[in-house]
């Protein structure tokens, strides 16, 4: 009886496979043809920001005399953001394509700073919003289409422009900013339409903070603040749906 159930069992499985492996009519198959196309994009991402904390540091006080205190700098929290654009993309070969996505990216960092010599949890809690307009130049290389679905890998550059920042502010990111970038995602061909859903992972490669910023400060009691980080490398990891 045992024998007959795992060979009842085993056959369902071949069967299932077997099906699953069955080619099926394909939606819009010369649409990969094209030497090149126009398409928008949507999503969502989460931004984050890595800190180097300088540690203790002396701060002048009004008398004329210098304390020692160590403040530290974290964000606490994602919040999601969202992107639009639009893309243009020029097919290299079967496998290779290349993209061009003009977006923007709008997203909310909270960075919160903790004074450790004072025994209190937290002193201060600064709200970053963040506008980017990025121009990311991607490199995807796709695997061979089955039925309505291709699978893909990304790599490639995406320089933005930092439209956000105020002068009282505690922090504040530079203007212009270079992300290297490396995703996935997977071609879904519909009756009217290509759907591309794609994971992305953005990272830094210069400094992101502003550290003339706190020669523009008016208040004193900020600078020792400002002044608890040296560096910010700044990172996204995006959702985003191509339309095409």
């Amino acid at each position: 009886m045992k024998k007959r159930v795992l060979a009842l069992i085993g056959a369902s499985l071949i069967i299932m496979v077997s099906a699953a492996q069955d080619r099926k009519v394909e939606n819009k198959p010369y649409i990969d043809l094209r030497q090149f196309h126009f398409g928008v994009l949507v999503g969502t991402h989460l931004q984050d920001i890595e800190f180097l904390n300088v540690g203790p540091q002396l701060i002048e006080q009004e008398d004329g005399t210098y304390v020692e205190k160590l403040i530290s700098c974290d964000q606490d929290r994602w919040d999601a953001g969202f992107n639009v654009g639009v893309l243009g993309e020029l097919r290299l070969n079967t496998n290779f394509q290349l993209r061009v996505a003009p977006a923007m990216y709008f997203g909310t960092r909270h960075i919160s700073f903790y004074n450790h010599t004072d025994n209190l949890a937290m002193q201060e809690v600064q709200t970053m919003k963040t506008a980017y307009i990025s121009s990311a130049v991607n490199l995807i290389f796709a695997a061979p289409r089955f039925n309505n679905h291709r699978p893909y890998v990304i790599a490639g550059i995406n320089p933005m422009i930092n439209l956000s920042g105020k002068d009282n502010d505690y922090l504040k990111l530079k203007r212009y900013d270079v992300f290297a970038e490396v995703g996935l995602g997977c071609d879904f061909y519909l009756p009217f339409f290509k759907l591309r859903p794609e994971l992305k992972f953005l990272y830094s490669l210069t400094n992101s903070l502003d550290t003339d910023h706190v020669n523009h400060l008016k208040n004193r009691e900020m600078i020792m603040y400002t002044n608890s980080v040296s560096k910010a490398r700044t990172k996204i990891i995006a959702l985003t749906f191509y339309f095409e």
